[in-house]
Formats: structure tokens, C-alpha cells, sequence
């Protein structure tokens, strides 16, 4: 269950009578995730680790979509949800818990759901994962046109997306999802980042869809493999001559964006905090700058928070578990100003935050109840 500060709409002030009224759509694949924490090292071969915690939560795909709700984003979701008791954990987490918008998604009967172990300790995770692919639904009884033996569009791989500000696509060399150039014909932002290229082409010609984009996000080191270049900001420049916004990842560094339609460039340094699970952190940092860019903040400002953000979910386990609300980041922002040893110059690089959070805050560090399925309340 969501513990975010009712009321915050980071939106609100752009928001019209005549706006679409999903601010973000996406899909893909739903996983349940299961947490172990608490490991004092890497499970050995022929023996029995015990974690002294665990906890279970929607992943995959649902790591982004809970982190857009949790911002406050009117976040609809396209995804096959299993009929089995994972699946209704998933469904009800998503839509009772965190808001988010499943009317363009589906209950597959008798297709279980996919799921993901992952173990966290050293400040790094390791994932066990199993699932099929979901089958594509029967037509509709009674529509026109369709036959017993006919199929209609998979609802989590749309051909009409919902009209919605913005999208987000992951991008895969070779494949190009139709409802993208659809989002992107009726309005939507597309926002998109990228997997490792298994085959070793690296060639951004293999990405069509990056044709339709508004910004691309990938880490420094696919960035540089796909412009051919040895530097990430050299890569952000010539990335922004194929889409309006370059968004590189440094790590530790932080983040470096190029405008490709003024030309300007920003860079925003890490917050340094102490990681104990990285596990969904780049998918909190594209909803924390898809939020800036909605929001109409200057370039660094956005960097700025997408990297907060992400700074704030790396302190918790899991992946949607630990994706902050306004809740998280009002109670950072209070404690970080009293700080004695906070250089006040630093602080001016979150001054923005300022007119968006409540004056009161609980108290630092917040922890979310962390699920386990089968509780009854």
C-alpha cells in the first residue's frame, strides 16, 4: 500500500479541461517478485542460506508504473496478469494499492504467473527468474469480424494506446512495437530506454522506434557503444542528433542530458548514499525525470530529481517496494537542510522542491511495510 503525501500533483498547475486523462502509459511484463535481504553473502553450492527478511511485491514492468503513481502521475498500465493467486496479488497491489489504471490489461486463464526470486546482499542482487510467455486472447464473442479461430490484439501490446501525455517503450534491436508511432501520432511524449544488444551490433538503426521518441535514456556504457564513441557526454551529443532529448546514466557521476533542440546541456552529480539493493533504480530514475519533464522544469532540474529519486529508492530492497513518493522525498529535503555538515551550496541545487512539498514532514528515514501474500486485513 502506497504511503505517499495525498494531494501532491506535480501536474496541477498545467493541467486543462481538455487533457487526456492518463499523464503516462506503458506495458510489458508483470513479475511477482520475492525478496530475500538480510544475506550475509552469496548462497554456496550444496548449502542452506537463511535471510533474516523477505518481501514480495509486482515487478518487472509494474517497478516503473508504481513509481510514476507514486510521483503522482495518472499512470495507466498494459500488462497479462496470471489467474492464479500471484496474479491477484499483483492486480490488487497495482490498482487498490498504488492507483495505478488496469483497464487496458487482462486476466489470462490458466497461464500462471511469471515470477522472480532475487537474493540482495553486498549491495548488489542476483535474480532467479521463470515465466512463459502470455498467450494472445480469444476474440471478443460477438464482434464483428471475428471468427472462432480468431484473435484480437494483445492488450499488452496495444495498437491503440490510450491518449495520454506521455508513453515509455523499451527498445530492442530489431523490433518495433506499432502502438509506439501510434502514442506518438496522438500526442504522447515517448520517452525510451534500452537493453544490452546481444547481438553485438550496437547500430541505432536497429532501433525504429527511436524515430518516434521524445527523449532516450540509456546507460553510459550503451551509449557509448551505439554512437561509437569513447566519452558518455561525446555519446549524449551525438545521440541528441537523433532525438530532442539525450539522457546519459553515469553512475556514481550521475546523469548528463543534451537539448537537442536548443543545444544546451546539463549535468547533475550522484547523491552519495549508502546502496543496499539497486534493484529497479533506473526505472525510478526515468519516472522521476519523466515527472520533471511534464512538469515543464528546466533541464537540470529535472536530472536533479530523476537522480534523487532514484538516490532514495537504492536505500530500501526490492523494486517497486522501494520506489519513493512525495512522502520520501519531504522527509529527505526536511532532514538534509539539518544537517551541520550539509554544504549549503549543494542545497541549492534542490531549492525547486521547495513550492512542491508540505511544510511538514514525517520523520527520516521512512520505511514502507514491506507484503508478504496471503495476509487477510
Amino acid at each position: 500500500m502506497s504511503t505517499d503525501t495525498p494531494g501532491i500533483d506535480p501536474l496541477l498547475a498545467l493541467r486543462a479541461p481538455q487533457d487526456p486523462a492518463c499523464d503516462v502509459f506503458l506495458t510489458g511484463t508483470v513479475f511477482l517478485d520475492i525478496i530475500f535481504t538480510g544475506l550475509d553473502s552469496a548462497p554456496v553450492r550444496g548449502t542452506e542460506s537463511w535471510a533474516r527478511g523477505m518481501g514480495s511485491s509486482p515487478g518487472g514492468v509494474a517497478n516503473m508504473a508504481t513509481a510514476l503513481a507514486r510521483l503522482g502521475l495518472h499512470t495507466s498500465l498494459a500488462a497479462a496478469f496470471g489467474d492464479d493467486h500471484y496474479g491477484e496479488y499483483c492486480w490488487d497491489a497495482l490498482e487498490q494499492g498504488e492507483g495505478i489504471d488496469l483497464s487496458m490489461s487482462r486476466t489470462v486463464p490458466g497461464w500462471h504467473s511469471p515470477v522472480t526470486v532475487s537474493m540482495a546482499y553486498e549491495g548488489e542482487r542476483t535474480m532467479v527468474s521463470h515465466g512463459h510467455e502470455a498467450p494472445a486472447p480469444s476474440a471478443v464473442p460477438g464482434q464483428a469480424g471475428a471468427g472462432p479461430t480468431e484473435t484480437a490484439p494483445n492488450p499488452a501490446f496495444p495498437q491503440c494506446p490510450p491518449r495520454a501525455r506521455a508513453a515509455i517503450a523499451s527498445l530492442a534491436p530489431g523490433r518495433s512495437e506499432p502502438w509506439v508511432a501510434t502514442a506518438a501520432r496522438h500526442g504522447a511524449l515517448v520517452f525510451a530506454d534500452v537493453g544490452w544488444d546481444e547481438t553485438g551490433r550496437w547500430d541505432l538503426d536497429a532501433l525504429p522506434d527511436l524515430a518516434h521518441c521524445e527523449a532516450f535514456l540509456p546507460n553510459a556504457e550503451e551509449a557509448m557503444r551505439y554512437t561509437r564513441t569513447d566519452c558518455p557526454r561525446a555519446a549524449a551529443h551525438a545521440l541528441a542528433e537523433r532525438v530532442p532529448l539525450a539522457v546519459v546514466t553515469l553512475g556514481a557521476e550521475g546523469a548528463y542530458a543534451v537539448d537537442g533542440r536548443t543545444g544546451a546541456a546539463a549535468q547533475v552529480p550522484a547523491i552519495e548514499v549508502e546502496a543496499l539493493d539497486p534493484t529497479g533504480a533506473g526505472d525510478v530514475f526515468v519516472a522521476g525525470f519523466v515527472t520533471g519533464t511534464l512538469a515543464d522544469w528546466p533541464l537540470a532540474d529535472r536530472l536533479a530529481f530523476a537522480g534523487l529519486t532514484a538516490a532514495l529508492s537504492v536505500q530500501e530492497f526490492g523494486g517497486s517496494l522501494s520506489a519513493p513518493g512525495w512522502a520520501e522525498i519531504a522527509a529527505w529535503w526536511q532532514r538534509i537542510r539539518t544537517c551541520e555538515s550539509q554544504d549549503p551550496t549543494a542545497l541549492e541545487r534542490y531549492a525547486f522542491l521547495e513550492e512542491l512539498l508540505p511544510t511538514a514532514a514525517r520523520a527520516w528515514p521512512l520505511r514502507r511495510a514491506v507484503p508478504t501474500i496471503g495476509f487477510r486485513q
